[in-house]
């Protein structure tokens, strides 16, 4: 007897449905076929154990069983209850009428329970499409299916409650999420607050600016200054997301498997932080079967790479294709997946191995040449892509302890960043994948950045006197055009570009001496 079922297989970050055939016949032998790897293979011993266990058993005839496309190779252990569905069905121990309206999807414990699997958003979002009436699966991963309307999701705990539902014994319950009330109420929902920050409002104004205008920022300063407290406090000052960036981003943690069980959507802004001891493949993506890498895990979020010399030279490099595009390609020799990576880059150095190159109290002990040594260590192109370039200071004592002090919060600066968001939004309505003024092309910027005759002559003055090189003079009117978003400023003033050209530190001639 031959029974299909349905089950799915994630290519990038979307899915491909996988049919699966299973034909029973008489004989002993138990054929897989397909390209299915180990993990699939290995399912034919966790189907009967789990079968035994719940009081099944496996049919005493010859099983084939193939995975259709067969030129996709079928990865990871989900396939277990979509196979042994199939096989229970072949073999006539469940009644198979409704077994091909249902995806089924899960892996099997020895005693018939379910594991949670990873894909389950982009699983669903397929099924939908391909007109399934339900999705059945893990309960673990329920509520993150059922973010998609029109589909029912069926979240199961153990293979007995799928055979009871198909021999109509028993009814499942279906999970139901309401998307936009829970992706509303978890909107404004953070852990940090520029509030918390005492003195640095130098610092806070960059960072408004690299917000209002999707620019990448570097913070340069001494151990302790309070560069990491105040690169995590960024996503809470960027414009919320959107219900679509919302679904974009659950879709990639999703697929990497690190959505927390019982989550349902991402709603607010994802902060990657990763060790400077990590691999060039973990941070852009990639491995035998590709999975996305922090940097798209960080998509429509914040990338903070602290102790930026500390990262291997050729992790840096690989950024510099995403940074520009705004997405990452692995290519392997049979097929190529894209996976997004637009993501705003915060990071953060010493400058100099010491830490105290520049400090006000304390003095540097580096030798001559170490320090230019040090920042030499970050390649022109790729300093070339971050805009703001902003030197922290430590905090005095008196500031510190200062109980009257009342800083602005996240929630007011977020108002202004949106504000200057929204007019860029109309700038750039017309062309497609910019939004923000740090996308702005090189034609674009010579049409929306004109400067009068004494803009001119200020960043003149400026490029000669600073020693800026001639990469700074666009990202110099890039920031200034996003400052004078802020202001609500139709034209580039000179005080906006007084305010860009001292966001320009490394460009500096002899500033690393």
């Amino acid at each position: 007897m031959l029974v299909k079922t349905f089950g799915s297989a994630v290519v990038g970050v979307d899915a491909i449905t996988i049919t699966v055939e299973v034909n029973a016949d008489k004989g002993f032998k138990f054929f897989m076929v397909g390209l299915p790897d180990n993990a699939v293979k290995e399912s034919q011993h966790r189907i009967s154990s789990a079968l035994k266990n719940v009081g099944y058993k496996m049919p005493g005839k010859k099983l084939v069983i193939n995975m259709a496309p067969a030129d996709i190779r079928k990865e990871g252990s989900a396939y277990d209850l979509t196979i042994a569905i199939g096989i229970l069905a072949a073999s006539g121990q469940i009644n198979e009428e409704k077994i091909a309206d249902y995806v089924i999807m899960g892996e099997l414990s020895l005693d018939g329970g379910l594991q949670p699997i990873k894909g389950a958003l982009p699983i669903s979002i397929q099924a939908r499409k391909e007109g399934f009436k339900g999705f059945i699966l893990p309960k673990a991963n329920a509520r993150e299916a059922a973010i998609v309307d029109g589909i029912e999701v069926y979240g199961i705990e153990n293979i007995k409650e799928i055979i009871d539902f198909f021999n109509e014994e028993t009814v499942l319950e279906q999970t139901v999420v309401d998307t936009r009330k829970e992706f509303y109420e978890n909107l404004n929902n953070v852990d940090f607050d520029f509030l918390d920050v005492k003195g640095q409002e130098n610092i806070k104004r960059a960072l408004e600016i690299s917000a209002a205008g999707g620019h990448n920022v570097i913070l340069i300063g001494p151990p302790g200054a309070g560069k990491t407290m105040l690169a995590k406090r960024l996503p809470t000052i960027l414009p919320p997301l959107s219900l679509q960036e919302a679904l974009e981003t659950t879709k990639i943690h999703s697929v990497s498997g690190k959505l927390a069980t019982e989550t349902s959507l991402i709603s607010t802004r994802p902060f990657r932080s990763p060790h400077h001891t990590i691999s060039d493949v973990a941070l852009v993506g990639g491995g035998g079967f590709p999975q996305p890498g922090e940097i798209s895990l960080a998509h429509n979020g914040v990338l903070f790479l602290d102790e930026l010399p500390e990262f291997k030279r050729t992790v840096l490099e690989v950024l510099r294709q995403p940074l520009e595009e705004r997405r990452i390609s692995i290519s392997r020799a049979k097929f190529s997946v894209d996976y997004p990576a637009s993501f705003m880059l915060v990071a953060s150095m010493n400058p100099c191995p010491c830490g105290y190159y520049n400090h006000p109290e304390k003095e540097c002990v580096c030798s001559s040449g170490v320090v230019q040594k040090y920042l030499s260590k970050i390649s022109g192109p790729l300093l070339d892509r971050i805009d703001l370039h902003v030197e922290v200071t430590p905090v005095s004592f008196n500031e510190l302890s200062r109980v009257d002090y009342k800083g602005e919060s996240s929630n007011e600066i977020r108002e202004r960043v949106i504000k200057a968001r929204n007019v860029q939004e109309k700038r750039f309505e017309k062309n497609k994948g910019i939004y923000a003024n740090a996308q702005m092309t090189s034609k674009q910027l010579r049409e929306i950045c004109v400067i009068d005759q004494s803009g001119q002559d200020l960043l003149k003055v400026a490029m000669e006197r600073l020693g800026l090189s001639a990469r700074a003079y666009d990202r110099i009117l890039k920031v200034a055009r996003t400052i004078a978003d802020l202001d609500n400023a139709p034209k580039i003033e000179t005080n906006h570009l007084a305010e860009a050209i001292q966001f320009r530190s490394l460009d500096r001639e002899g500033w690393a001496g």
